[in-house]
């Protein structure tokens, strides 16, 4: 009988990985298919382009990223644990056309198509702090394009100003702007377009993969499985000084591609105030950031009572596998983004950020408090001027509702083990960025993740990555 069932397991464990192999080839052929044709119409539109650029600006990118993790010990695992067996290739693919034109005088409209496909390390859930920035812009794995942006800017002089030359670049057209103005930005894009902005570490194509690293991870921000709203950005900027403000739609459900946006019930405000610093004649920037949204997210108290009365609806509300019917979930946030040039080579930067972790997230990731610091560093002093090398740590923790929740057996859209010993998150990031070519850049990636998912009774785990990208 023994000799019977495991004949029978190893039939089936055959089975699933030719089934595995099977959906790996359809999607690696399905991928190429949509990467020649992303190509072919980069280069078409470039073609007709080339004759009048200040008009018009296109830009393509290709981002591959392949992931393994190693085991580890685990006392427990749950619906949203990372798998705590060796994980190997977990492949994402990212591929965008920036298209642009200018319209009147300081006006331009902008058009992203974007093929995604792929999938993340446990399919991106189990780490706060998760794994692959761009399996933020998959939601699906199986390659889809989708409309990624699309929206209308212009920019409104104040005074007698002057005005300053802006390099053709992505979703920038070449030309001139006011240096004192207002612009004005209305349609789809995504909120890290405009917020949040860190010269070191903003980018998963090219810099840190974490995502508590690319970004506040404390700023639960407006966006759908695919990093997305739509809404209006206005930016006031000075010499020295900017400041901007937008209102924006929110995901009907937790993480999910609807959006929606109803006064005083379902919407988002942020506001960042930046000014540029000199510390020894070297250049800085210091960020501060306030967020305030509104949408249907249940609080984590009354996740509380559902676990108790077996309320499933409300749970899966919170687990972003159902809709709400009702609004009134509020989140409040804070953050500060700090860089400083300090070698013509060298560069550190940091973030901060809190919200107050009274109700479910809602679109981004479980962190309601972090800290991160990092330095990124340029590699001449090896005679590769174009490399680039970077090492960073972040600290991630939530709220005391968040942790009774997940301690009850809650689950929300990232992160739940079914139980929870506390901890905070802490994960250690380190990359090589290579210039290869003109357009091609390959890098390594590794990170270290202790109590993955604030859970002492998991992990620690090795993360490793091999990232290639094409930037034209």
């Amino acid at each position: 009988m023994l000799r019977i069932k495991n004949t029978v397991k190893q039939a089936g464990n055959n089975f699933n990985k030719k089934k595995s192999l099977r959906t790996q080839t359809v999607f690696i052929q399905k991928s190429i298919l949509i990467i020649l044709f992303f190509i072919s119409s980069f280069q078409l539109v470039s073609a007709q382009t080339d004759s009048n650029n200040s008009v018009w600006t296109d830009h393509f990118q290709l981002t591959v990223i392949n992931q393994i993790h190693s085991g580890f010990k685990a006392a427990y695992s749950g619906m949203n644990s990372l798998a705590d067996t060796v994980e190997p290739s977990a492949t994402s693919v990212t591929t965008t056309l920036f298209l642009g034109r200018k319209l009147w005088k300081g006006s331009a409209i902008y058009f992203n198509p974007e093929l995604s496909g792929g999938r993340g390390l446990s399919s991106a859930v189990g780490v706060a702090g998760a794994l692959n920035g761009e399996t933020y812009r998959i939601g699906d794995p199986a390659p889809d394009i989708s409309v990624a942006r699309a929206y209308f800017q212009q920019y409104i002089p104040l005074g007698n100003t002057d005005y300053e030359n802006t390099d053709d670049d992505v979703n920038q057209v070449s030309g001139k702007i006011p240096v004192n103005r207002i612009t004005i930005s209305a349609g789809k894009f995504s909120m890290s377009d405009f917020y949040d902005k860190n010269t070191y570490s903003h980018d998963p194509r090219t810099q840190f993969l974490n995502w508590s690293l690319m970004s506040n991870g404390a700023w639960d921000y407006p966006a759908n499985t695919k990093g997305y709203t739509t809404g209006i950005n206005v930016e006031l900027t000075k010499p020295g000084w900017a400041v901007r403000l937008s209102s924006v739609a929110v995901p009907k459900i937790a993480n999910h591609p609807e959006m929606e946006y109803v006064f005083g019930k379902a919407h988002s405000e942020t506001i960042e105030f930046e000014k540029k610093i000199h510390i020894n004649r070297r250049s800085g920037t210091i960020r501060l950031l306030g967020s305030y949204t509104a949408s249907r997210a249940p609080s984590y108290q009354s996740g509380l009572v559902a676990l108790k009365t077996g309320d499933t609806t409300l749970l899966n509300v919170i687990s972003g596998n159902a809709e709400s019917k009702t609004y009134g979930g509020e989140k409040t946030g804070i953050g500060i983004n700090m860089e400083q040039e300090i070698t013509d080579n060298l560069g550190a930067f940091a973030r901060a950020g809190w919200n107050d972790g009274k109700y479910a997230t809602w679109a981004f990731t479980e962190i309601d408090q972090t800290a991160q610091l990092g330095l990124s560093l340029k590699g001449t002093k090896w005679k590769r001027k174009d490399d680039v090398a970077g090492i960073a740590c972040v600290v991630n923790g939530i709220s005391s509702e968040h942790r009774a929740f997940l301690k009850a057996g809650g689950y929300g859209f990232i992160i739940g083990d079914g139980n929870l010993n506390y901890g905070h998150e802490a994960i250690l990031e380190t990359y090589y960025n290579a210039k290869i070519s003109q357009i091609f850049w390959l890098s390594f990636d590794y990170q270290f993740v202790n109590n993955p998912g604030y859970n002492k009774d998991r992990g620690p785990v090795h993360v490793f990555a091999l990232r290639g990208h094409i930037a034209i």
